[in-house]
């Protein structure tokens, strides 16, 4: 690939005005990374935890001593790791079933859920929440920040399980960081102790020191093939958070006669651990590739989210671009290149679960992987393109110039 030198010159002027962020990225990814080998050493991690196993996985020696590791890494009681959890939205999905019962009410505080979970919560005759008598109420957010003053007016005696989504989906705002959950957690105590909170932590694994249920959070759930399975992990999703609520949770994943004592499998637990040790560097790798892509597309005149500047509370990056075929463009370029399938055109679809067609490129290893480098967006006004994941930096800093190279041309 042979770059233009006004290009390279153009992205490493941007790179120079990222070091000291850069610096914090790295401190960080240190504190997480000797988290990570602390828990490691204190589970007495080897070999064995690695080998497949079939049947019912009766004292699945790899399976149990994984969910420990989660555990203590996300600073709580318990936890549920599993191949067996197809992506974000089912383990959301199994946390709501799993805690909530006909006649209790779910509160949501930062507005919609993401477009997979709407018809999880309110869909018709699907088995939704809704089709099991659960009540559902939303308080939107005031000026991109969990309003606060208004939930002594929503949490009554039947909410049962305050629901907050910490990365913000196909919304242009920032993403929440832990000091406004931390913040949003307390006042919820104060008007009710006793409730279930609950927190959507995709895409937001190893983005601080601490993660949500260090703040206070009952439960938080999220996807293998996002930040915590490095990109190494080809399938699964996480649960974790209070023993009582996980219980619950495992008698909805598996029968409440067996819970997590059963669930084997016969292709063996390495690429979870290995991803998982992995996944504070390469969380660090996608920031600052995000960084980069905002930095250079915003001395380029488009608007990105976050702001040049700003710390970035989960790895999106946000685009906006003044037409559709611009949008469409930039999705082809960052498949272009990717390093599987760079050959393949990717076109607006009807993508199951979305109220828009989406573009979706996604050149990765792992089919969807959004800790690799991807790039999506819904087919509406404004025009917005959602990049997300990297890898290596490098990868991003090249796609990064082959993007800028694209539009302007």
């Amino acid at each position: 690939m042979n770059f233009d030198i006004k290009t390279i010159n153009f992205i490493d002027s941007a790179q120079q005005k990222l070091s000291k962020q850069f610096e914090e990225i790295d401190e960080i990814s240190m504190a997480n990374q000797m988290k990570v080998l602390q828990a490691f050493r204190d589970n007495n991690v080897g070999q064995r935890h690695f080998s497949q196993t079939n049947g019912y996985g009766y004292d699945d020696i790899g399976r149990d001593t994984l969910c420990r590791l989660f555990a203590q890494i996300f600073g709580c009681e318990s936890a549920i790791v599993s191949p067996l959890i197809v992506s974000g939205t089912h383990a959301l999905s199994l946390s709501l079933y799993g805690i909530l019962r006909p006649g209790d009410e779910m509160l949501a505080i930062t507005g919609s859920p993401y477009d997979t979970l709407k018809e999880v919560i309110c869909g018709q005759g699907n088995g939704s929440l809704k089709d099991f008598g659960i009540n559902y109420n939303e308080i939107q957010l005031k000026d991109g920040k969990i309003n606060t003053d208004i939930l002594s007016d929503n949490i009554t005696d039947k909410t049962k399980l305050v629901f907050i989504g910490r990365s913000r989906g196909y919304e242009w705002r920032d993403a929440l960081s832990i000091d406004d959950i931390s913040f949003a957690i307390k006042q919820i105590r104060n008007v009710k102790e006793n409730v279930c909170i609950m927190v959507d932590n995709c895409y937001g694994e190893f983005l601080d020191k601490i993660e949500p249920t260090e703040v206070g959070a009952d439960i938080i759930a999220g996807s293998l093939i996002k930040n915590p399975g490095g990109g190494i992990a080809p399938t699964g999703g996480y649960i974790c958070g209070k023993k009582e609520y996980i219980d619950l949770i495992a008698n909805r994943l598996t029968a409440p006669s067996i819970g997590m004592e059963v669930g084997s499998y016969s292709y063996g637990y390495k690429d979870y651990y290995q991803g998982l040790f992995m996944a504070p560097h390469v969380v660090a790798n996608a920031l600052k590739g995000s960084m980069l892509m905002g930095q250079v597309f915003h001395d380029l005149g488009f608007d990105t989210m976050p702001k040049p500047g700003a710390k970035c509370n989960d790895i999106i990056r946000s685009i906006k671009f003044e037409t559709k075929e611009q949008l469409i463009d930039f999705c082809r370029a960052v498949q272009e290149v990717s390093p599987i399938d760079s050959n393949v055109v990717p076109f607006p679809w009807d993508m199951p679960g979305y109220e828009h067609q989406v573009i979706m490129a996604a050149g990765t290893f792992v089919a969807g992987a959004s800790i690799e480098l991807s790039a999506d967006s819904p087919i509406k006004e404004p025009y917005i393109a959602y990049l997300q994941g990297g890898l290596t930096y490098e990868h991003v800093k090249i796609a990064t110039m082959h993007c800028m190279e694209r539009i302007i041309k």
